[in-house]
Parts: C-alpha cells; sequence; structure tokens
C-alpha cells in the first residue's frame, strides 16, 4: 500500500535469550533510529502471516531461530512469494535463509570454507582430524552443534546432518555488510568468548575473501554477516554466511560506526521501498 510515509513491519523476538547477546536491545535501538524515516510496528515472527499485507514492506530482523517455528516460518515464506510481497532480507537467499546446504555446495564448489560433507561415507573428502563438528543442516545459533570422534561417525544418520572437521583457529571474525557496500568487521580474539566482540581492521585480503561470498549469494538488497575463522597459518574459511536475520552486535563499535551502520541500513531501506511504491 502506499502513503506520505513508507509502512514497515518489522519483525523481532525480543524476548527470544541468545547466549552472550541480546537481541532486544538492538532492535529497540534500530526501530528508534527508523521511525525518522518510516511508519513502523513491530511483531512476533509468529504473527508476520496475519499483519503483513497492511505494510508496504515486512523487515525481518533479530527473530531467532526459525528451528523453532519451521511450519510458520514456512507458511510466511509461502504467502509473500505468493502475494508478491516485498521481505528485507529478500527470500532469494542461497546461504543460511535457505539451510546449511550452500556449505556442502561451496566445498564441491572449492570456495575457502570449512570442509563439510553430509555422508559419513565421504569422510575421506575431509582432511584427517581427531575430532568432527556435527551440526543439522537446518540449524542455526549452535542448535544441535555436537563434537564426536571420528570413530562415532559411522553411527550417524546420513542427509539431515553437516560434518566438519573441528579446525584448529586463531580467532573468528565477522565482516558486515548493507547490500553490496561492506560496513565493519568485528572479531573475538579469544576462540572461547565467540561474543565477546572487538572492532576489527580488515585488510584488502580479507574484504577479498568476504565479498567472494556476497558476489555469490546475490541478494541485491538487505543485511549479510559473513563469518570465518582465521587458521593459524592465517587462512581465512568460511565458517557460515547468514542472510536471514544476521545479529549485527552494534555494541561493540563505536558511536561514529554505528550511526554509519544505521545510515546506511536506512538507504537500503528506501531504495527497497520505492520499489514496492513506484508504478509498474
Amino acid at each position: 500500500m502506499s502513503a506520505a510515509r513508507p509502512r514497515l513491519l518489522y519483525v523481532t523476538d525480543l524476548a527470544y535469550q541468545a547466549r552472550g547477546r541480546r537481541y532486544c536491545d538492538e532492535d529497540i535501538h534500530l526501530t528508534s533510529r527508523l521511525r525518522d524515516r518510516f511508519d513502523l510496528a513491530l511483531c512476533h515472527p509468529l504473527d508476520a502471516v496475519a499483519l503483513m499485507d497492511g505494510f508496504d514492506a515486512v523487515v525481518v530482523r533479530n527473530s531467532g531461530p526459525v528451528l523453532g517455528y519451521q511450519r510458520e516460518y514456512d507458511a510466511f515464506r509461502a504467502r509473500a512469494l505468493a502475494a508478491g510481497t516485498r521481505v528485507y532480507n529478500p527470500l532469494t537467499g542461497k546461504a543460511d535463509m535457505a539451510g546449511k546446504q550452500y556449505l556442502l555446495d561451496l566445498t564441491d564448489a572449492g570456495y575457502p570454507v570449512i570442509p563439510t560433507i553430509d555422508r559419513a561415507e565421504d569422510l575421506d573428502r575431509l582432511p584427517a582430524a581427531e575430532q568432527y563438528v556435527v551440526k543439522p543442516k537446518l540449524g542455526a545459533d549452535s542448535l544441535g552443534l555436537r563434537v564426536v570422534p571420528g570413530s562415532r561417525l559411522a553411527a550417524l544418520t546420513a542427509g539431515d546432518i553437516l560434518i566438519q572437521p573441528r579446525v584448529e583457529f586463531v580467532h573468528e571474525v565477522s565482516f558486515y555488510f548493507v547490500d553490496d557496500d561492506f560496513q565493519y568487521a568485528l572479531y573475538a580474539p579469544d576462540p572461547e568468548r565467540r561474543w565477546q566482540l572487538r572492532p576489527y581492521a580488515a585488510t584488502a585480503g580479507d574484504l577479498e575473501f568476504a565479498r567472494r561470498f556476497i558476489d555469490w549469494n546475490d541478494l541485491g538488497h538487505g543485511i549479510q554477516r559473513v563469518d570465518a575463522c582465521r587458521t593459524p597459518d592465517g587462512e581465512l574459511l568460511l565458517v557460515e554466511l547468514e542472510d536471514l536475520n544476521p545479529y549485527l552486535s552494534l555494541d561493540a563499535l563505536q558511536e561514529e560506526a554505528r550511526d554509519a551502520f544505521v545510515a546506511a541500513f536506512t538507504a537500503s531501506l528506501s531504495r527497497f521501498v520505492q520499489g514496492a511504491l513506484s508504478p509498474a
């Protein structure tokens, strides 16, 4: 629908309890800033189908792992696609938005990703390791993740899991993009404290690595987070490409960097919504 100011339905689970993070604080801050440009209402992800027809676009932000409400999320996708509803991030994402299959696809294509298989019979395709990380294909936020010795892999059920070698790494680092534009990077100096993040000065090589995955996903609009680990020899390997509802860790940024991100996010949303309001 058209209005003097664009109308956004902002989907978030303000009560979601995330380990080491407060999702609600981030969305309270973002929506307080977006109100300068948009008429905006917040709703829980379980209410999105019932409410979304009254808005120019739906913004999916910190809505929690879809695994907890898979049936309702599938209904939301189906309804939005059938009705032509503009959803930000767009529902064409090929990464976490569609499950973890992309880790297999990127492994097969030779991208710098932690090598991934989904059958114990293919173990010879992975580097030798004492332990392996096993996680569900539809997992998120470390739900269902296990570390198992190689001797137990043969007993695992094929098809619904991913298997990766447990990689030794120096630190994890995340690169944050709005549309195709790099915004900032954060890293966790202590591998045991994933969400104790500090600003990170990305090198040209780092950004070349991250942009390979942004280009591969070809999302056009939206927020994406490229999560990587740095091995002891300095190589970066993709851990995941979050293109559904990436947490942004804005509280780890200085005010100037946080304001710059909000400005980029607002401008992207404005361009995205304008596409819905422009005559065909």
